[in-house]
C-alpha cells in the first residue's frame, strides 16, 4: 500500500515538516512517568474486569450449561470496546482543541468514576435482568473513559520526548498499562487469599472495584500538575486549533489511520491473550487454582513489563519496522509452543515462564507501535488521529480476542486452538509493518 498522502521528506524533517518543539529531557522524564503511572491506574481500573471474570460470570449470568455463562462475561468485555472510538472521537477533539492536559484529567476522572459504581452494582439474583444490563452501561462507560487514555497518553509523552528517544520515554506507556494489569491481578489475587470462595462470590469481588476511588484520586493529583506540550502550546499561539479535528484526520490522512488501525489489531489481537484471557484459560479450561494463577499473573506481568524501557531502547536505535517485524515473528515461533506447555504442564514456574515470554513480546510490538502511531500524524490532529486508529483497532481484535479465544475451544474441543488465533493476528502484523517507513530517526511532523 502506498501513502500518497504524505509530502516527501525534507531536509528540516524526514516526516514532511519543520520539527515540533520539545521540552528538555527532565520535562520528558517527568512527562513519561506521570502518564505511564496515570495510565497504569487507568488501566487498572479496566482490567479487573477481566481477573474476575470467573467470579461473576455466574453472579450476573447464571446458567445451567457449562461455558454459557463465561461466554457472556467475555462478550460484555468486548463491548466495552465498541464505544471505544466516540471515547477517542470525544477526549481526541478536547486534546486537539483544548490541549493534552485537559484530555487527559478528564478521561481518568470519569474511569474512576465508572469503576466505583461497577462495585456497588446490585446481583442478577437481586434485582434480576436489570443486573446484567447495569453491568454493560457501566463497562460501556469504561470503554469510553479509556478510548481517550492511550492516544492521549502516546501523544503526550512523543511531543515531550527528545528526537531520536521517543521509543524509550514511549515505552513508559505500555509499561504503565501492562503493570496495570499486574496490579489488578495482584488485587484480586490478594482478596481471592483473604476471603473464602463464598465471600469472594458474596462482596469479595467488590472490593477491587472500589480501589479504584483513591488510585483514581491520585491519579487526578498527579495529571492535574502537568504542562501542555510544547509543540500544542507553540502551536495553539500560531495558528490557533483545528475545529473539527475528525474530520481533518479523515480527510488528509486517511492511510495513517487505517495503518494505525491494523497494527493496532495485531498488537492488541495477540497482546490481550496474554493479559486478558491466559488466567481464564488456566482456571476454566486447564483446572489450575483462581488464587495461585492470579498470584502467577500478577508476578508475570509485572517482570515483562519491567522489558519494555529495554525494548523502546531497541525500538530507536534498530528502527520501528525490524523491531516490530521481530516481535511479530517470536509470536508466530512461539504461539503454538506456548499453549502446548500450559496444557501439559502442573508446574506454576513453567506457566510464568510463558506468561512473561507473551508479555515481553507484547511489550516489544508496544514500544515500537506507540511512537509510530504518533510519527504518522502532524501536531494538529495528532491527538484525534492516534486515538481514532488505535480504538478502532482494538475493537477489531483486542476487545473480543478473549471471547474468541474461548468460544475456539468452546466450538472445537481442542485446548491449543486460542494459539491459532495469535498467529493469525502476528501475520496480519507482519503485512501492516511492510506499508510503514520508518520514522525512528525522524521529527515529529507539526
Amino acid at each position: 500500500m502506498v501513502d500518497r498522502e504524505m509530502p516527501p521528506p525534507s531536509p528540516a524533517d524526514a516526516t514532511g515538516g519543520p520539527a515540533s518543539p520539545t521540552a528538555e529531557p527532565v520535562l520528558a522524564r517527568r512527562a513519561a512517568v506521570a502518564v505511564g503511572l496515570g495510565t497504569l491506574i487507568e488501566v487498572y481500573d479496566f482490567a479487573v474486569y477481566a481477573f474476575v471474570a470467573v467470579t461473576i460470570a455466574p453472579i450476573f449470568f447464571p446458567s445451567d450449561v457449562p461455558g454459557v455463562s463465561i461466554l457472556l462475561t467475555f462478550a460484555v468485555f468486548g463491548t466495552a470496546y465498541v464505544v471505544r472510538p466516540l471515547g477517542g472521537w470525544f477526549f481526541g477533539w478536547l486534546g486537539d482543541s483544548r490541549g493534552r492536559k485537559p484530555a487527559l484529567v478528564a478521561s481518568v476522572l470519569l474511569m474512576g468514576a465508572a469503576c466505583a459504581l461497577f462495585g456497588l452494582l446490585p446481583t442478577y439474583e437481586q434485582v434480576g435482568i436489570l443486573a446484567p444490563v447495569l453491568l454493560v452501561v457501566v463497562r460501556l462507560v469504561q470503554g469510553f473513559s479509556v478510548g481517550g487514555e492511550v492516544g492521549g497518553g502516546a501523544t503526550y509523552v512523543g511531543e515531550f520526548a527528545p528526537d531520536g528517544k521517543r521509543g524509550w520515554f514511549t515505552a513508559l506507556l505500555p509499561a504503565g498499562a501492562t503493570m496495570g494489569s499486574a496490579v489488578a491481578a495482584a488485587v484480586v489475587g490478594l482478596m481471592s487469599v483473604l476471603t473464602t470462595d463464598e465471600q469472594m462470590v458474596s462482596w469479595g469481588w467488590r472490593i477491587p472495584f472500589l480501589v479504584a476511588i483513591p488510585l483514581a484520586l491520585l491519579c487526578l493529583r498527579v495529571r492535574s500538575r502537568l504542562e501542555d506540550t510544547p509543540g500544542f502550546v507553540a502551536a495553539e499561539k500560531k495558528s490557533g486549533t483545528v475545529r473539527s479535528p475528525l474530520l481533518t484526520v479523515l480527510r488528509e490522512r486517511p492511510g495513517s489511520v487505517v495503518r494505525v488501525l491494523a497494527l493496532t489489531a495485531a498488537m492488541s489481537g495477540a497482546g490481550y491473550i496474554s493479559t486478558s484471557y491466559f488466567n481464564t484459560y488456566l482456571i476454566s479450561t486447564l483446572g489450575f487454582g483462581r488464587t495461585e494463577v492470579l498470584w502467577t499473573s500478577a508476578v508475570s506481568i509485572f517482570l515483562g513489563a519491567l522489558t519494555y524501557p529495554f525494548s523502546g531502547k531497541l525500538a530507536d536505535r534498530l528502527g520501528r519496522k525490524p523491531t516490530l517485524t521481530l516481535a511479530f515473528v517470536v509470536y508466530l515461533v512461539i504461539a503454538w509452543p506456548g499453549f502446548a506447555l500450559l496444557g501439559a504442564t502442573s508446574s506454576l514456574v513453567v506457566v510464568a515462564l510463558v506468561f512473561i515470554a507473551f508479555i515481553a513480546v507484547s511489550g516489544t510490538v508496544q514500544a515500537a507501535a506507540f511512537p509510530v502511531f504518533t510519527e504518522l500524524f502532524p501536531l494538529r490532529i495528532r491527538y484525534t488521529g492516534v486515538s481514532l486508529g488505535y480504538n478502532v483497532g482494538v475493537i477489531i481484535a483486542g476487545g473480543m480476542a478473549p471471547y474468541i479465544a474461548a468460544q475456539l475451544v468452546v466450538s472445537t474441543g481442542n485446548a491449543m486452538s486460542p494459539a491459532y488465533w495469535v498467529m493469525f493476528t502476528a501475520v496480519v502484523g507482519l503485512l501492516t509493518v511492510r506499508t510503514l517507513r520508518e520514522t525512528a530517526h525522524t521529527s515529529l511532523p507539526t
